[in-house]
């Protein structure tokens, strides 16, 4: 439970007429829900942007690498070429294999049917 919820759902401390379910307590519950989200999306915001400074980071890393001539445009772009093709032979090759495993279930339920 974060700091804007109650401790006390139920208590009727600041309620006009001592009622839990009063108008200004309903209000209030739909107030701290409505905090608790933007809160918990502020979380999820800030975790995102850390995640994204990071890319950025590398992706100036990698831009200055090429700036420097560390790095052969050349030689980068035969490199993701080939992983591609291995991306590609590799797909096929799971395909293949899953194709194989479906093959055995259905021998082995076949036999368990018949067994």
């Amino acid at each position: 439970m974060g700091w804007w919820k109650c401790s006390d759902a139920n208590s009727t401390r600041g309620s006009v007429d001592g009622e839990a379910d009063s108008p200004e307590r309903q209000a209030l519950g739909r107030l701290e829900s409505a905090v608790g989200r933007i809160l918990d999306e502020l979380s999820r915001t800030r975790d995102e942007l850390a995640r994204e400074r990071g890319r950025i980071a590398a992706a100036e890393g990698a831009l200055e690498a090429f700036r420097a001539g560390e790095e052969d445009p050349v030689e980068l772009r035969e490199r993701v070429l080939a992983l591609e093709r291995e991306n590609e032979d590799l797909k096929e090759r799971v395909t293949k294999s899953r194709q194989v495993v479906e093959r055995l279930l259905a021998r082995i339920r076949f036999l368990e049917e018949q067994g």
